[in-house]
């Protein structure tokens, strides 16, 4: 059993001892000391909910609303719904925060609670650390009986957001109902299921072929939407009747494409198709985090607007999108953040504003594809054990490589002309992650071999 507690929220295996895997125990636990969190920052006390269609959902949400309650908190539960419709019924609403009740990507033996702040934004490091403080304390105290919170429930979220999208400037429906285009959805049997189909139908697609989108939560794959796991739409585009594809994550808010052909347009060139649109439409800046693809950089410099790249996560995104005034960023898992929207990862905005490229584009969703550069990512680790000074090594990569161009905001990023390798060290086991880029696939993995095979030396001549 698992269980992991970090900055963000709280995820694990379902079952096992407390404090081993994700029990109703630590459920309770980390849901009370999120509420009283928030109870040191403003007397709002409402908090909204909302769930991914994984079966253990259903308990998890029930344990989670009755703490809120206990603590004092008005909750506003959105049932099935999804992280980005989640994030804007915080704001909409007026809440003091908000919790997502979803494990994403991660297997249907997984759930999570992800923390959201007053603006419907994952909260920061420093806010993590004092709710996990908290959690550990058990400093608070729950409410008396006439104190008690309110429960109710909310089913028009996912509308409102549909809603919200289609009236976005840049979403062009004439455009896209011109088209005619026949789409197939692969919902992994979760919530963008309820969301996705709507969705389309109202951007005027003229046919929709639903895979997989019944909300129970029995994953049909694998839920992360890599090319290794979709091959069902892939053989299903194949056929030639269908234009493209969409498969979404359990939560929906990533978005990866396929082309009419059943090949992947690539999770990384989701968020270069759609700033590639937004920068046509007005200049400014894009942001993505330092181990999304350089495609972006190049797209953002053509269309005249400058690229800036954040620590990995999505909180981190945020930040330094507000920093540089970003209109549009991510990051290359199929991530888009429209600020015109909301600040948070959100597949309805990235499916509307792509259709609207590829409509406008007038060709293939394969040909678009085509226009933009092309690069490889080799993901690699070297698994190292635990008397090894993961820091030590990182500073010796850093040393070994100084005339290169180095970004060291999240472990060490050494760029080479235009490929570059980016070495992260996990915060639960030591590995080091290494992801690089360049050209082509080989080239790609001869740089991740390449810096491998440095760590091996540094780590020989420390011992020696």
């Amino acid at each position: 059993m698992t269980l992991i507690k970090s900055i963000s929220g709280i995820r694990g295996t379902i079952g096992g001892r407390t404090g081993d895997g994700l029990t109703p125990v630590d459920i309770v636990k980390f849901s009370s000391a999120y509420a009283a969190w928030l109870r040191t920052k403003s007397d709002n006390n409402k908090v909204v909910i909302g769930r991914d269609a994984r079966p253990t959902g259903e308990m998890v949400s029930k344990l989670v609303s009755a703490t809120l309650q206990g603590m004092g908190m008005h909750v506003v539960d959105l049932g099935l719904s999804t992280t980005p419709t989640v994030e804007i019924a915080v704001v909409l609403e007026k809440a003091a925060g908000g919790i997502i009740l979803t494990a994403s990507h991660n297997p249907i033996q997984w759930n999570a609670l992800k923390l959201l702040n007053d603006k419907g934004e994952f909260i920061s490091g420093e806010d993590g650390q004092a709710i996990l403080d908290l959690a550990e304390s058990s400093n608070y105290d729950f409410s008396e009986v006439k104190k008690i919170g309110k429960y109710t429930t909310q089913d028009h979220y996912i509308q409102k957001h549909i809603d919200m999208v289609i009236d976005l400037p840049l979403v062009d429906v004439a455009a896209i109902r011109e088209r005619k285009f026949k789409v197939v959805v692969d919902a992994v049997n979760s919530t963008g299921g309820i969301a996705i189909p709507k969705l389309l139908k109202s951007l005027g697609v003229a046919e929709v072929r639903e895979l997989y989108c019944y909300p129970d939560g029995n994953f049909p794959h694998n839920p992360e939407p890599l090319p290794e796991n979709i091959t069902h739409i892939s053989n299903e585009l194949a056929n030639g009747q269908y234009d493209l594809g969409f498969v979404l994550d359990p939560d929906v808010d990533r978005l990866a494409i396929v082309n009419e052909d059943g090949t992947p347009f690539g999770e990384e060139y989701t968020l270069v198709a759609v700033a590639d649109y937004i920068l046509s439409q007005q200049k400014g800046n894009t942001v993505s985090n330092l181990s999304s693809t350089r495609a972006l950089r190049d797209v953002t410099e053509k269309r005249g607007g400058t690229y800036e790249a954040s620590a990995v996560g999505e909180v981190n995104v945020v930040t330094k999108m507000k920093e540089t005034d970003a209109i549009i960023g991510g990051e290359g898992n199929g991530g888009i953040i429209y600020p015109e929207l909301h600040y948070g990862r959100d597949a309805l905005v990235g499916i509307a504003l792509f259709l609207t490229h590829l409509a406008k584009f007038g060709k293939s969703c394969s040909q678009l594809r085509a226009t933009f550069p092309s690069y490889h990512i080799s993901k690699n680790k070297i698994e190292l054990t635990p008397e090894i000074d993961v820091d030590g090594i990182l500073e010796a990569i850093q040393e070994r490589y100084k005339n290169q161009p180095i970004n060291t905001i999240d472990g060490v990023k050494v760029e080479f002309d235009k490929e570059w390798v980016h070495l992260r060290k996990s915060n639960t086991e030591p590995i080091i992650r290494i992801y690089s880029e360049s050209d082509s696939e080989s080239k790609a993995e001869h740089l991740a071999q390449k810096m491998i095979s440095d760590i091996k030396e540094i780590i020989a001549y420390k011992e020696n």
